[in-house]
């Protein structure tokens, strides 16, 4: 009876020793688990926005405390899932799975998940439908990364699959209940991270959207009616804030498009850019803009029809740039299309519809500095062609009948604010046209007598206005006339016009302006040549009348 009685409080002690340890192993488990918790929020407290390192320190927890041996955390990217994180992934693995975003099949552990179950559990993967039907994934797993039984719990955000933490063992051996509760664990754990990042980016993208605003508004009001630097500044922030590697502003110019700024481009690219105007084809982002379109989105530059079909301006965006991914806002102020904002990515990677609101926000601000530069200039323009008038008219008054200096001042302010290179203002005595002033330039010393299709015989015709884009490239110029030869030529004349001085229907003269480029002058140009023109119509017959006054 005594050796029964000591042995059965040797079996108690023992057990009482056994379940002891198991409180010791289960306590210390739980201060594992609290240090592991402990230490991930402190990780997400201290990386503000950045999912990396908060991603690293759930996998080496997650594994470390579930005896796993490598682990891989997964983020949806649209229709995708991408890899965010690996920990312990054998290196061949590793390289399977670099950079590669999938689509998961319905036997997959992400495809179940995305059917609404919350974890997967697979004791032997190689008996798994998805092995035996040749998965190249699965496959991957089980022969580069030695793989058999693993494990994945779900990453949801109000009830929608965003990820999930992937465990995995190298033997076949099951996780238990309390593994898979410690990793749901962590999977909340990083789905906090993940929301804490978004609200912070937000926040973040929010603050510097508005920055970027107001450092262009600066720009704007310290740049009153110069565009360039505003422009500039729009580019380097629409560029910075998008994630976009070059960008191009292009101003519309009666049809064609013009490269008003360039920020990030190739040499290669930004050389083609400055040659000239365009004239966009139908099919072309900004073809597509002039005809109505406020956004025009392409995926790949390279995989569109108007890059198939071998037009000039998408085959230069590839082939110089080294653009594909294609981001486009009109600048437009009404029905009237001003210009575009383009930017390119040089990989295929689609921009996000914050993105697209971001650039039509720089878009509507360029307009806005359009507009106000538009009215800066022409109070500009008005005001000194104010003074210009104000000017010729002291001078008239100063000279009575005296026509020199009355010409000489018409003309120069005539080709200052209408931006032309020289010229001359000829009188007409009934038989040809002779120079009374002139500036850049030596006319010929005797009259020109103007013959059927020169300007000068369009004017005494009847005609008020004539203008040619082109000097070299009319019938005048092509039959050989010794004057047209010679300003072309000699002083390389391009775009000419011919302003009618004429009293009751009757030419007393002309002014006669060029411009050594092809580029014809405006409609407000030509209205302040006529006006001019008019005054110095004013200063011959004011002469005429002192001359008369004087003769009696």
């Amino acid at each position: 009876m005594p050796d029964d009685t000591v042995t059965d409080l040797g079996q108690t002690e023992a057990a009482l020793r056994r379940e002891l340890a198991a409180r010791t192993a289960e306590r210390d488990a739980a201060l594992a688990r609290e240090a592991a918790t402990a230490e991930v929020l402190g990780v997400i407290n201290s990386s503000a926005g950045d999912l990396a390192p908060v991603f690293d320190a759930i996998l080496e927890k997650a594994l470390r405390l579930c005896e796993a041996a490598f682990g891989i955390l997964l983020v949806r990217d649209g229709c995708h899932f991408r890899t965010a994180a690996l920990h312990g992934v054998p290196s061949a693995l590793a390289e399977f799975l670099s950079g590669t975003r999938r689509e998961p099949g319905k036997h997959t552990a992400v495809g179940r998940m995305l059917g609404g179950e919350d974890f997967v559990h697979f004791e032997d993967m190689t008996k798994e439908p998805a092995y035996q039907s040749g998965d190249p994934r699965q496959r991957a797993f089980v022969e580069l990364g030695g793989t058999r039984t693993y494990v994945a719990v779900a990453l949801r955000k109000d009830g929608r699959l965003v990820g999930s933490i992937g465990a995995y063992r190298k033997e076949v051996r099951p996780f238990t209940d309390k593994q898979i509760a410690l990793l749901q664990n962590f999977a909340t754990q990083a789905v906090i991270a993940m929301e804490n990042a978004r609200l912070i980016n937000e926040t973040r993208e929010a603050l510097e959207q508005q920055t970027a605003t107001a450092e262009i508004l600066q720009v704007i009001n310290r740049s009153p009616g110069d565009l360039t630097p505003v422009f500039d500044a729009m580019l380097d922030k629409a560029l910075a804030l998008c994630g976009a590697a070059f960008g191009v502003l292009w101003r519309s110019d009666g049809g064609l498009i013009r490269a008003a700024a360039i920020r990030g481009a190739t040499a290669e690219y930004a050389d083609f850019l400055t040659r000239g105007a365009y004239r966009p084809d139908a099919g072309s982002a900004n073809g597509r803009l002039i005809t109505g379109a406020n956004i025009v989105h392409q995926a790949d530059v390279a995989d569109t029809e108007d890059y198939r079909s071998g037009n000039e301006l998408p085959r230069a965006i590839v082939e110089l740039g080294g653009g594909r991914t294609l981001l486009a806002a009109a600048l437009r102020r009404g029905e009237t299309f001003l210009g575009s904002i383009l930017i390119y990515r040089r990989e295929v990677r689609p921009f996000a519809d914050k993105q697209i609101a971001l650039l039509q926000n720089f878009a509507a601000q360029a307009v806005i500095a359009i507009e106000n530069a538009r009215l800066i200039t022409e109070t500009r323009e008005a005001l000194e062609q104010q003074t210009a008038t104000a000017e010729v008219l002291q001078v008239i008054n100063s000279s009575p009948g005296n026509l020199a200096p009355v010409f000489d001042e018409m003309l120069e302010k005539a080709l200052t604010l209408c931006d032309a290179s020289f010229g001359q203002l000829v009188t007409f005595d009934g038989v040809g046209f002779r120079a009374a002033a002139w500036r850049g330039y030596e006319p010929g010393p005797s009259a020109t007598i103007p013959t059927p299709g020169m300007a000068l015989y369009r004017i005494v015709h009847g005609e008020r206005v004539v203008h040619v884009q082109d000097i070299t490239a009319d019938d005048v110029y092509r039959s050989g006339n010794a004057v047209r030869r010679r300003l072309a030529d000699e002083y390389g004349a391009r775009t000419a016009i011919w302003v009618a001085l004429k009293k009751d229907s009757a030419p007393l003269g002309a002014f006669v302006i060029y411009r050594t480029e092809i580029r014809p002058f405006t409609d407000k140009q030509i209205a302040l040549l006529q006006n001019f023109a008019a005054q110095a119509v004013i200063a011959i017959d004011n002469a005429r009348l002192l001359d008369e006054i004087r003769q009696r």
